[in-house]
């Protein structure tokens, strides 16, 4: 990792020097390279999927092809850099960790629309038991209702904070490397359960009006902000994980944890003005599409909506008498 030399602690590569700026972002080797070979995959396998568009024809927006690699890309840059082996040893980096994996690429993998890509590049089968059919059958699925709908999905995206770090389940989770990487792809999973239905540019279960999407935005991301403010006001480790950082460092846990509080506390906004700028531009265009689809009804049916709404307001007229003009 640069010039800090490696050392194996337990099942994971850990760092063996204090943290400097080229150390967390130089290459960070593992035992089992997951996070890379999984980040190349989702590179490779939506690129395939607009080029294939391309090939029959089709458009897609490259938007959504930067917000998706913006989206690899960040969470790329949180695990397979030496973030991800300070991350075992700091609070302060684990904490960038589960920011950016919790509430940064699930936004811009959503905003990628993915499933939408999927539905449109997957060769439809003759059967039922295609890819494509599977993948239909997945979101019109029991399951998909249950853990989309934000009784499941906002709970959940708090108790992933409150539930994971204010109890043993995050020591048990970070003594494996094998949990460690768990943990990490749940941070991952319930970010994007939790944004979907308000961000997402794909089909969903549950896709309430921009005004509700609001609400569940601003209902969720407070939580974010009192647990920071919890962290920092702790006068001892909340986790025994990180409780004795390596001597050798000279760095203190508490103020590191202090460092992590902060992290999480500010970190919030900039999630949140990207969800809100997306959300506008989201309904920006659908009252677009709506206007243009009644433009073009009436067009069809000469104002037919509008002419019978003129009539049903004259027989309201002409059957009240206390609306006719006295002489």
């Amino acid at each position: 990792m640069g010039d800090a030399p490696m050392h194996m602690s337990g099942p994971m590569w850990m760092p063996s020097a204090p943290p400097t700026l080229e150390r967390l972002l130089a290459w960070h080797p593992q035992p089992l390279p997951l996070e890379p070979v999984l980040c190349l995959l989702a590179l490779a396998g939506y690129g395939l999927a607009v080029l294939r568009l391309r090939r029959r024809g089709d458009r897609w927006p490259t938007l959504r092809t930067a917000a998706w690699t913006a989206g690899v890309v960040a969470g790329a840059a949180v695990t397979c850099t030496g973030i991800g082996g300070y991350g075992m040893e700091l609070f302060s980096v684990h904490m960038i960790q589960h920011m950016v994996l919790s509430m940064l690429t699930p936004i811009l993998l959503l905003l990628g629309a993915p499933l939408t890509l999927a539905l449109r590049a997957l060769p439809a089968s003759r059967g039922r038991s295609g890819a494509r059919d599977l993948l239909v059958r997945l979101l019109h699925s029991r399951f998909t209702r249950i853990v989309s709908a934000p009784m499941f999905t906002l709970p959940l995206f708090i108790a992933s904070l409150y539930g994971l770090y204010f109890t043993p389940l995050f020591d048990l989770a970070m003594g494996s490397w094998l949990g460690h990487e768990v943990m990490l792809a749940h941070f991952l999973a319930v970010g994007l359960l939790f944004f979907w239905p308000i961000v997402g540019a794909d089909p969903a279960p549950h896709r309430p009006p921009h005004p509700l999407r609001m609400l569940e935005l601003f209902i969720g991301m407070p939580f974010h902000a009192f647990f920071g403010i919890a962290v920092m006001m702790s006068a001892a480790p909340i986790v025994g994980f990180f409780a004795h950082p390596p001597a050798s460092w000279h760095l203190d846990a508490l103020s590191d944890q202090n460092t992590g509080g902060g992290i999480a506390w500010a970190f919030g906004e900039v999630p949140t003005m990207l969800v809100l700028a997306a959300l506008f531009v989201q309904w920006y265009r659908d009252d677009t599409r709506q206007a243009a689809r009644t433009d073009r009804q009436a067009d069809r049916d000469h104002d037919a909506e509008l002419a019978s709404y003129n009539t049903y307001l004259n027989r309201l007229t002409t059957s009240n008498p206390s609306t006719r003009r006295r002489p």
